[in-house]
């Protein structure tokens, strides 16, 4: 495995030599040994260990380790921090071995898969890890690729062979190769071993889609390109066999370079939680300080009067001395205010609710039988959070299944429903489509609904005729024919199978493709056009043509691609038929179609030579190839004749405008990022409610400058503030925009917003708008709206979009989308969701979470992301709060004992407390609880907000937990101390000495904690009254097991006090002591929680006394219906003390629960608490706060 781990220098290119391994071996490629694993037998413990105690925390308690190996300054032995050290060591390190075992498995399984290797002239079977660069290898049908190679030949006619690209990037249609023709004849094993060329080309790389190379043989040279490479992962199928010649092997294979880990992502409450612990270490060193400056005074005072009977250690020689080595020994006792225990426990917590989303059988898509899968678990209490979500369109809010609907020939638009007399059908007015019966080759799924163009085809209008030939030969899509006119079409995009779909039906059938040649059935005669060249599609170029020569000798070349691109490469002389096309496209466009240009032009035969000589010059130059082929294809692609337009259908997903119209409701704002043209997105954000007509304004903007862009922007401003002014807001723009600072510019602006607005932004208007002297105009203006489309915007900038969200926001983003395009800005959002759709599982595999519908985003927001948020942030309060009233009670001893160190607890107790004790309860609050059911969670959209406004858990709660916890360890300890100071036994001997007291503190302790989270438990299950009730009476009986005689006679040295648990429980003033400790500790906090309730209730609370209410009608209208008499009913409690809360409980019964109007419904206050936390944040306008938007009634 040696050979899998060895670094090689950065190369500049690639030189290899087919059947000469001594040649190649001078230059130490990597092998094709692959290694994923991280360990092996004799490098685990110690790598493992490494990298745990790379973890500050860890580190940390390794270091209070250390110190309490040293008797000096050491009184709690060291297994009370080396026992849970080594238990989330061994927790830790276990997980990592499985992980690595499997990675190991998988390896050697992988390498050890067998290929035919050409060696000496013969074929032999060798394993995957021992396969060289330069050896040439046989693969069969259906074999997995070995490395990275150069198509040599294949079974097929002209070198052809057929892949499957599944693992690469998720697409499972095939898809085709090609060996350049002067290999394609090597078949034969004799002429493989005499070939010897050589291939210099680019350095291992990345970029699956490119390949550029050159093939040196018989003092040729071949240019080399990715439709001539067999990448690893792929899978050789429909091909017999195939030979290719090994270019790159093992770790330098494109699969592998893109296996690289992606960013590790860190929610908030991680962040804050570093900063939190930071501080608690702060605070633990000024209380060993003072701890220390107390047993310096203490010792210099008054230990030195008593040298005789407690005389110092020997390494002690004066008080200042003794106080130092009191510090430390403090540090260790008061350490436990930051457990190892907490860190183990946020990651079960967190793996716990992974295991929820992925069991959620309501996020099971049945139809594609995909569940929802977390692929994180540190991310899922920030899904609680999200204030922006950035949504690709296609395949994201679409189904991205594309259907045939509308076209322009020649300036007539067909497609639409027509009646009798030939006008447009009213709605519900459908009528038969077209009957295909009478072509045997047609898809029985396509439906066209305008019989006028059928007629035209038949009627031979040529302008149709060569519409449909262009759609027929213009395509890289793969013919597979099962049986006699049963065709099955394999298309690299949903758009290319609907295009050559429709011709097919219109019986202009694509039948088969060779390299070089194309045949069509054309109205039931068959024709072969010989292909040229094709000019394929990139995202730069947005356009895709093929040149062809017909049977009848003409040169022609067909384009097709967006509108934006095309229609400037025409011919000036067709202005009359461009304008008509122009108003076709607009039309379909403003309905949600997506659409196409299509244009030819012919080639003269000397033109077309030249021009394909110079082809050949570009492809094979070593450098700059890609941008000579770019501009031999501009040149080409000029003056062309305007022929037509298509329109795709895109249908939205099931459930998109219901859930945008739910996340809205929750503050969630929505902006969708689309290379769509704009005319199509601003169709589809009406379609799924994104915008609306009752909307004060949408904003586009299309500037094509930097000036125009910033004109646009401004004047948008201008008109939001006016707005504001007429509606009494009352501001100056110029004190709204004089602030000195950006972010309170961005504050002051929005805050001052009234009204529904949108913004629509052009991808050309976007790059400006993104430059560093406009970005935050730009973002002012869209955080203003409540909606924001970006059109025509390339996948980087959809990645900058976020970023600039993130970088002057602060606020939670998660970017949702299906395909490769999406990657970066699923990698760059906080959180990034893949759908499992139509264009592969790029974006899943980039994702942090998945699932197959864009609507199962409301549930994983609203109900799993609220829920982890909720229960960690009710985790990390309690946690804090029963760690502080542990170890404070040290604190407080510490003044009673001479500041010696000495602790309260015995050190069994202060081992287990964490471990054992107090762990499972606190876990199960953590994993289970929940505030209102997912119903109400769903229909009360509004419960969202505290997530976004990070209430629950931020400084200020904590401070609270901590100052609770101290109040509950002062009662702890002066409570029983009072009460042991005159105390006395039944028999009349004194109740004071040292262990009952830890007893009795100990008790009082656990019993408190677990009360407390008793009253924090919202939603009890069997685990909770288990894990509570449980942890109680594990305390007890190991407590009586500890001052056991079998422990003592077995360890006697370490299980002194025998009887001592017994003797002090059976007194009744200890348990006096212990339920006076548990009343003051716990009333207080039931008292505040009862006058918050009933003064200041939160929306979760108004929720679940709305659910109270209608149960409790519901069983007395029962009641009524059994009496058979009217009644009425009162309630005594007054609840609602804000407006809006009254009116929604006393119409409860009546209600329909729907959840866009109980939401809008609760949220009619402006002046609620969570608008007032809202403005003071100042980081949200009115416009989309619940006043502003909520209460608006959503037309469906």
């Amino acid at each position: 495995m040696e050979l899998c781990a060895k670094k090689h220098p950065p190369e500049e290119e690639r030189r290899v030599r087919a059947n000469a391994r001594e040649y190649n071996e001078k230059f130490q490629y990597a092998s094709n040994c692959i290694q994923t694993s991280k360990y092996n037998i004799i490098t685990f413990l110690p790598v493992n260990l490494f990298e745990q105690f790379q973890e500050v925390a860890n580190t940390y308690f390794l270091f209070l380790l250390i110190l309490q190996l040293i008797p000096q300054i050491s009184s709690l032995s060291w297994f009370t921090t080396i026992v849970p050290l080594v238990l989330v060591l061994t927790i830790t390190a276990v997980k990592d071995a499985t992980d690595d075992y499997f990675r190991h498995k998988s390896d050697n399984q992988v390498n050890n898969r067998q290929s035919q290797v050409l060696i000496n002239g013969t074929l032999q079977q060798e394993q995957w890890m021992n396969v060289c660069v330069g050896d040439i290898i046989k693969l069969e049908n259906n074999q997995f690729v070995a490395a990275d190679l150069l198509l040599l030949s294949s079974s097929e006619p002209h070198g052809l062979c057929y892949i499957e690209t599944a693992e690469l990037d998720g697409e499972t249609n095939m898809k085709v190769r090609q060996a350049i023709p002067v290999t394609s004849e090597l078949g034969d094993i004799r002429k493989l071993a005499q070939f010897d060329g050589e291939v210099i080309c680019e350095p291992p790389n990345n970029k699956l889609d490119k390949f550029s190379g050159t093939l040196y043989w018989k003092e040729n040279k071949y240019p080399l390109s990715n439709q001539h490479m067999l990448l690893r992962g792929c899978v050789l199928r429909n091909t017999e066999w195939c030979f290719g010649l090994v270019v790159f092997a093992g770790p330098d294979t494109k699969l592998m370079q893109n296996s690289g880990r992606t960013k590790f992502k860190r929610t908030s409450i991680d962040r804050l939680m570093n900063t939190l612990v930071l501080w608690i270490f702060g605070f633990l060193v000024c209380m060993g300080v003072i701890l220390a400056i107390g047993n310096a005074i203490w010792e210099h005072e008054v230990g030195a009067c008593f040298q005789i009977y407690l005389p110092w250690d020997e390494a002690v020689d004066s008080a200042f001395f003794s106080g130092f080595l009191s510090f430390w020994s403090y540090i260790i006792i008061l350490n436990t205010v930051v457990p190892i225990s907490l860190y183990v426990s946020v990651e079960v917590i967190r793996l716990g609710h992974s295991y929820f989303i992925n069991w959620d059988k309501k996020m099971y898509c049945a139809q594609r039988q995909t569940p929802a899968e977390a692929r994180t678990t540190t991310l899922n209490e920030e899904l609680g959070q999200v204030e922006y979500v950035f949504s690709d369109k296609t395949g994201t809010l679409t189904q991205n299944i594309m259907v045939f609907s509308k076209c322009s020939i020649n300036g007539r638009s067909y497609g639409d429903m027509l009646d009798v007399l030939g006008h447009k059908a009213e709605l519900g007015e459908r009528r038969e489509p077209v009957d295909f019966s009478f072509n045997p080759l047609a898809d029985p799924r396509f439906r066209f609904w305008d019989t006028s163009l059928l007629q035209a085809v038949q009627l031979g209008n040529p302008h149709v005729h060569e519409f449909f030939r262009l759609l027929s030969l213009c395509h890289t899509v793969m013919s597979e024919e099962k049986s006699e006119g049963e065709l099955y079409y394999k298309a690299q995009s949903p758009d290319e199978g609907a295009l050559v779909t429709a011709a097919r039906n219109f019986s202009f059938v694509f039948r088969s493709r060779t390299p070089k040649t194309i045949t069509v059935q054309e109205l039931g005669r068959a024709v072969t056009y010989q292909l040229l060249a094709i000019l394929d599609f990139n995202n730069v170029r947005k356009r895709m043509s093929v040149i062809v020569r017909s049977p009848e000798g003409r040169i022609r070349l067909y384009c097709k691609g967006a509108d934006t691109i095309l229609l400037e490469r025409l011919h000036p002389a067709h202005d009359e038929l461009l304008n008509v096309t122009t108003d076709h496209l607009n039309e379909y466009a403003g309905e949600g179609l997506r659409t196409l240009v299509l244009a030819y032009k012919d080639l003269e035969d000397g033109y077309y030579k030249d021009w394909a000589e110079q082809l050949l010059r570009a492809s094979t130059a070593p450098d700059g190839r890609e941008d000579r082929l770019a501009r031999l294809y501009e040149e080409v692609e000029r003056d062309m004749t305007l022929l037509g337009a298509t329109a795709i259908e895109d249908k939205l997903q099931q459930g998109v405008p219901e859930t945008i119209a739910i996340l809205t409701l929750a503050n969630i704002k929505i902006w969708v990022l689309t290379g769509d043209k704009q005319e199509t997105a601003v169709n589809i954000g009406y379609s799924c409610k994104m915008l609306t007509d009752d909307m004060t304004e949408v904003f586009i903007v299309t500037g094509h400058t930097v000036l125009e862009v910033r004109e646009e922007l401004r004047k948008a401003r201008e008109k939001m503030m006016d707005s504001s002014r007429s509606m009494g807001n009352g501001f100056s723009c110029q004190e709204k925009l004089s602030s000195s600072s950006s972010a309170s510019r961005l504050a002051s602006v929005l805050e001052a917003i009234a009204g529904e607005y949108a913004l629509v932004i052009n991808g050309h208007s976007l790059a400006h708008a993104l430059e560093a002297d406009m970005e935050l105009e730009f973002l002012e203006t869209a955080c203003a709206c409540k909606a924001v489309i970006c059109c025509r915007v390339t996948p980087l900038q959809k990645a900058q979009v976020v970023e600039l969200v993130k970088k002057y926001k602060k606020a939670v983003t998660l970017a949702i989308g299906d395909g490769a395009n999406d990657v970066s800005m699923i990698k760059t959002a906080h959180i990034g969701v893949g759908i499992s759709g139509q264009e592969g599982i790029q974006a899943v595999l980039a994702s942090d979470y998945s699932f197959s519908q864009f609507k199962f985003l409301q549930r994983l927001l609203l109900v799993h992301g609220r829920w982890s948020y909720l229960r960690m942030c009710k985790f990390l309060c309690y946690f804090f709060y029963k760690n502080f009233a542990f170890t404070m009670v040290h604190f407080w001893f510490g003044f009673f004992c001479g500041f010696s160190a000495q602790t309260v607890y015995d050190q069994y107790f202060i081992t287990l407390y964490n471990i054992v004790y107090t762990s499972l309860p606190v876990l199960a609050m953590g994993v289970f609880d929940q505030d209102v059911t997912e119903q109400r969670s769903m229909e009360y959209p509004k419960l969202y907000e505290p997530g976004q406004l990070n209430l629950l858990f931020n400084k200020r709660e904590f401070f609270i937990c901590i100052a609770q916890g101290i109040y509950t360890s002062v009662l702890m300890f002066f409570i029983p101390y009072g009460v042991f100071a005159d105390a006395t036994r039944d028999d009349g001997a004194q109740l004071a000495d040292y262990q009952s007291f830890a007893v009795t503190v100990a008790t009082s302790l656990v019993i408190v904690v677990s009360v407390q989270i008793g009253l924090d438990t919202g939603f009890w299950t069997a685990i909770n009254h288990f894990f509570i009730w449980g942890s109680l009476a594990v305390y007890f009986a190991i407590l009586f097991a500890m001052h056991s005689d079998g422990l003592f006679q077995m360890f006697p040295n370490q299980f002194r006090f025998v009887g001592n648990a017994q003797n002090t429980l059976a007194q009744p003033t200890v348990w006096l002591t212990i339920t006076l400790t548990t009343v003051v500790c716990i009333m207080p906090v039931v008292a505040f929680r009862f006058l918050k309730l009933d003064l200041k209730p939160e929306l979760s609370d108004t929720v679940r006394y709305t659910q109270l209410v209608r149960k409790k009608q519901r069983a007395q209208h029962r009641c009524m219906r059994r009496v058979g008499r009217a009644g009425s009913r009162r309630s005594g409690y007054a609840f609602s003390h804000q407006e809006g809360f009254g009116e929604l409980i006393m119409s409860g019964k009546n209600m329909p629960l729907s959840s866009l109007a109980l939401s809008s419904f609760t949220t009619r206050s402006s002046s609620s608490w969570i608008e007032t936390l809202r403005k003071k944040k100042g980081g949200d306008s009115t416009a989309s706060s619940p006043s502003g938007g909520a209460d608006k009634p959503l037309k469906g």
